[in-house]
């Protein structure tokens, strides 16, 4: 179904309807961002912090990666359902209602009063009485003859006003004017609503609690709260931004899960793709059961056969088709088997509010309901060189340490990951006298970066270890990004401990 700005009010009843029956909902807002295009690997970091990754998608346009898929800007500004977010809806309704107080009280600049705006019979002071009196005779006996013109006498603007209101008040009853009225709130209303638009949905979908289904769909919820529910928080005060855009996320959409998150956690040996497309068609093939579909009378089916990748509507189908076959899968380890785990099951309650971060190593995701995880990068090194050095530079320097992985930041600085802790003593021993380079642990450089923001002012706020500090991030047997290896037997492992919770 396709729902522009022609036929949204006409559909908008049936998406409610589909909201409140549906076990959950599978969304995809076509954003690409930073994770995708040619320009991924420039623009990210595999040792990004989860501050400094929601930084750059803030700030990220998905207009080229659009634009390469042949989509159709023309249709969205001719055809495109009007949003509003919390904060423009309030002052709108806060302008609307004030309209209307102005109204009642015959409050306002001549400019804005129209001569027929009046609640009630026109007040008319003493000294224009016998004027105004006058004029409503010659009017009514206009009626009660054959004439069809009447000549007034010369009369000020004031005056003017007067005789409108006057004569509008004396030719409609009551009950007529309390329909006029009615009419009026009713079409302010509808004009109210039509602006808010397709947030109306949103707000359906948030009250609802249903779960929210979306794959790599970090920047789908940014833009989301950005759009329909307030301004994402500027990027100026870091850690307590990110705080806020996660307490932020999890009151628009409560119940949240992220396909990258799910496979990556319990299924990455059988799932190597990262790519919706390339998910759904694994997901077809044993050890996974695909649902059988069936499209609702009316409406029109996507055929998987036939792809139509990047079109919002049919993403966020094939990511709710993922969805049902990575949750029955995990059915299948429960004794007995079960076909079919709901999305109200416990069994999945454990991947709630987790959000992917594409390419970070040891940060696989951001909890929008806990603390974040804080990896020890202890044998990780801040190096900063001359603009003309290559990888091959860094790996030559770094040769006497075995495998290394190198995480460029700009032109003149990467990041050095050793693959022992104890080597990082050993290297900045070894570069004390260097010129050409300078070497840094990672702490120092954190260190530095903090400094920096407190002489701009811009002093990052600190946090008791009770609220958000985690024991740290162990990556020593990691499958993917950074994930504990998970091996069927570590699913069996898992899912019987949910099982055994649930009984409880």
């Amino acid at each position: 179904m396709e729902v522009t700005r022609k036929n949204y009010k006409d559909c908008l009843n049936t998406v409610y309807s589909a909201i409140e029956e549906a076990d959950f909902l599978a969304i995809d807002g076509e954003f690409s961002g930073i994770s995708d295009g040619p320009n991924a690997s420039a623009l990210t970091n595999g040792l990004d912090t989860p501050e400094e990754r929601y930084t750059k998608l803030k700030k990220s346009s998905s207009i080229d990666f659009l634009a390469s898929q042949g989509f159709d800007f023309n249709k969205v500004f001719c055809h495109g359902i009007p949003y509003l977010n919390q904060e423009e809806e309030a002052q709108l309704r806060e302008q609307t209602e004030e309209r209307r107080n102005q109204h009642a009280n015959g409050v306002g600049t001549p400019s804005y009063i129209s001569p027929s705006s009046s609640k009630g019979p026109a007040h008319i002071p003493e000294e224009h009485k016998d004027f105004i009196n006058r004029v409503v005779e010659k009017v009514e006996a206009l009626f009660a003859n054959s004439e069809k013109t009447l000549d007034l006498e010369p009369c000020t603007g004031f005056q003017r006003k007067l005789i409108y209101q006057t004569l509008n008040w004396n030719k409609v009853d009551e009950e007529e004017r309390k329909r006029r009225e009615q009419q009026k709130l009713e079409k302010e209303q509808e004009e109210l609503n039509d602006a808010v638009g397709f947030s109306r949905v949103i707000h359906a979908i948030s009250k609802s609690g249903k779960l929210v289904v979306g794959h790599n769909m970090l920047l789908d919820v940014m833009h989301t709260i950005h759009q329909f529910y307030c301004p994402l928080p500027e990027v100026n005060t870091q850690h307590a931004v990110l705080k806020y855009f996660e307490y932020l996320s999890a009151r628009l959409l409560p119940h949240e899960i992220d396909l990258q998150d799910f496979k990556e956690v319990t299924m990455c040996e059988l799932i190597t793709y990262t790519s919706l497309a390339e998910l759904e068609k694994q997901l077809k093939e044993s050890p996974f059961k695909p649902p059988q579909v069936e499209t609702a009378e009316g409406f029109l089916s996507y055929n998987t056969a036939q792809e139509q990748l990047h079109e919002a509507g049919y993403d966020a189908y094939i990511t709710g088709l993922c969805f049902i076959s990575m949750a029955n899968y995990l059915g299948s380890f429960l004794t007995p088997p079960k076909a079919y785990i709901s999305a109200r099951s416990k069994l999945i309650e454990p991947f709630f509010n987790k959000l992917f971060l594409m390419r970070i190593i040891d940060i696989p995701y951001l909890n929008l309901t806990g603390p974040d995880l804080q990896p020890k990068r202890d044998h990780v090194l801040y190096v900063t060189f001359p603009k003309e050095w290559k990888t091959s530079d860094l790996y030559q320097l770094f040769s006497a340490f075995g495998n290394i992985q190198v995480s460029w930041i700009d032109d003149t600085s990467a990041f050095v990951s050793l693959s022992q802790t104890d080597q990082v003593q050993i290297a900045m021993n070894t570069s004390r006298y260097a010129e050409s380079y300078r070497i840094q642990t990672y702490a120092e450089y954190i260190q530095g970066r903090q400094q920096e923001k407190e002489k701009l002012g811009q002093t990052a706020k600190t946090w008791g270890e009770d609220s958000w500090v985690k024991p740290h991030y162990i990556s020593s047997t990691t499958c993917g990004f950074g994930y504990p290896r998970c091996t069927r037997a570590a699913v069996h492992c898992f899912v019987n401990i949910i099982n055994e919770l649930i009984s409880c």
